[in-house]
């Protein structure tokens, strides 16, 4: 290019810029977040204007202002920062090797999805609100400690005295790993995606608990009755008994080859 000299480094150089610019589209995707970000670039740009001009007074005060700028960013973006956090350290399976050094070699228990289904189905037939969690390989263990502890057995019957609503636990989520259930009242992540106006706030939690963990939610919802489950940052809305009781077979089983995978592996 003559005057510009232009390599292979600076060809990666861009392209990895574009992938970063990228992710943080899809992390403030339906926030206010590119607003700000566009009123940031548009002072850097007069930064750059004024500096070319060589006018100092201007310039310095730009200049103070974007020396702060990494201050200003994290107070600014807080929650998609810890979204974006939350996403990396939760999600495992990018990270299988740290999974590895904490792992305590215990054999995961399998979930049993038969009174979670029969559950579902009966809250379903009286229009009683359920959000339920059923943890896989994602550290759940924040999520637990923001509800009541309860370590239980999975039953039919304790999931809807759970929900039952003059209960006091039956707001929030369920939290279950393996075949116990480990904590109620828990608070999830709300989702800051676009979403239809029509999702109620289980709904959005069970779809932010999934785009920041590889859990599976089942939601039932209070006003009419439909059953709903959320994996990988999806939702499949009005899932009948039979259903449901295949698909978290079909997640469970899924889960269960991996995990046998990487210890053959190991």
């Amino acid at each position: 290019m003559g005057f510009v000299p232009f390599t292979f480094v600076d060809f990666i150089d861009i392209i990895l810029v574009a992938v970063i610019m990228y992710w943080i589209y899809r992390m403030t995707k339906g926030t206010n977040a590119p607003y700000i970000l566009s009123g940031i670039i548009a002072v850097y740009l007069l930064w750059v204007v004024v500096r070319a001009l060589n006018m100092e007074l201007l310039s310095t005060i730009l200049g103070q202002l974007i020396s702060v700028g990494a201050i200003a960013l994290i107070i600014v973006f807080q929650p998609e920062l810890r979204r974006f956090l939350q996403m990396i350290g939760m999600r495992q399976k990018h990270f299988n090797f740290i999974s590895r050094i904490f792992s305590t070699g215990e054999d995961t228990v399998q979930t049993n999805v038969a009174p979670i289904v029969t559950a579902c189905r009966e809250m379903s037939e009286t229009k009683t609100g359920a959000l339920i969690v059923i943890g896989q390989q994602s550290d759940l263990r924040l999520i637990a400690e923001g509800g009541i502890a309860l370590d239980a057995k999975v039953s039919t019957s304790l999931l809807k005295n759970i929900f039952f609503k003059n209960a006091p636990l039956h707001d929030g989520a369920v939290l279950i790993e393996g075949d116990r259930i480990v904590a109620a009242k828990c608070i999830l992540p709300v989702t800051q995606s676009d979403v239809p106006k029509s999702f109620g706030t289980r709904h959005r939690a069970a779809i932010g608990m999934s785009e920041i963990s590889d859990a599976i939610i089942v939601v039932v919802s209070e006003e009419t009755g439909d059953i709903s489950i959320a994996q990988g940052g999806e939702i499949r809305l009005d899932i009948d008994p039979v259903r449901l009781q295949q698909t978290l077979q079909r997640y469970l089983t899924i889960n269960t080859r991996k995990r046998s995978k990487k210890e053959v592996a190991e």
